[in-house]
């Protein structure tokens, strides 16, 4: 009898210190969930990049560029890379804009007969939008209109992520300036058919470096 009761009393000792390890590995577990889900992630501002490419001639020769300025008027965190860029607000001066051109003589132009023919046209603004599933996209004000440009994301590095859209400049009532850039670089727009034509299709591009805070 004295037998059975201490081999009783083993197993519930046992089971005491079972279910006290299974607490506290569920504790244990719990604590590290709410640790990952209280990681916040934010926007390394200073490492965006933004660039495009235009292009020329029937043959649709590509002409790429870059602003080497953007500010952020309004920046968020959130609890994941995307998340953080949720809502992100940014102007872009177009003076900033660097094509690398050899002759310096591209650039100019630019400013004066596209951007300098269009409504308020000193800086390019935006906001950044993040939808259900990660479906990005950027809301863009240029001449006096706001349009979306739905994009595509890549994640090249744990925290380096690129943006690539499509930008027709006909939603944004832009003809004109298309025509005008046009016409002040005709020699140079014209192809192998002897058609001057610059295309009112822009691809865009952004890389931007995400931290966790």
């Amino acid at each position: 009898m004295k037998t059975i009761k201490m081999a009783v009393l083993a197993l519930v000792l046992i089971a005491s210190y079972n279910c006290k390890e299974t607490k506290k590995e569920a504790k244990e577990d719990l604590e590290a969930i709410e640790a990952v889900s209280a990681e916040q992630f934010s926007l390394v501002q200073d490492s965006t990049k933004v660039s495009f490419t235009a292009y020329k001639t029937s043959e649709k020769l590509p002409v790429g560029g870059q602003f080497t300025e953007i500010n952020f008027t309004k920046s968020n965190s959130g609890a994941t890379p995307l998340e953080s860029l949720n809502g992100t607000e940014f102007s872009i001066p177009v003076s900033s804009l660097f094509t690398n051109d050899a002759t310096g003589t591209r650039d100019p132009k630019i400013l004066e007969f596209f951007f300098g023919v269009m409504e308020n046209t000193t800086l390019i603004s935006g906001v950044f939008k993040v939808a259900s599933g990660d479906a990005c996209s950027i809301d863009i004000t240029l001449n006096g209109n706001t349009k979306n440009i739905p994009l595509e994301v890549e994640k090249t590095t744990d925290n380096h992520y690129t943006f690539k859209g499509i930008m027709e400049l006909e939603n944004w009532d832009a003809l004109a300036a298309v025509a005008s850039i046009n016409k002040a670089c005709e020699a140079l727009h014209t192809g192998k058919d002897g058609v001057s034509k610059t295309w009112s299709e822009v691809a865009v591009q952004a890389e931007v470096l995400i931290q966790k805070d």
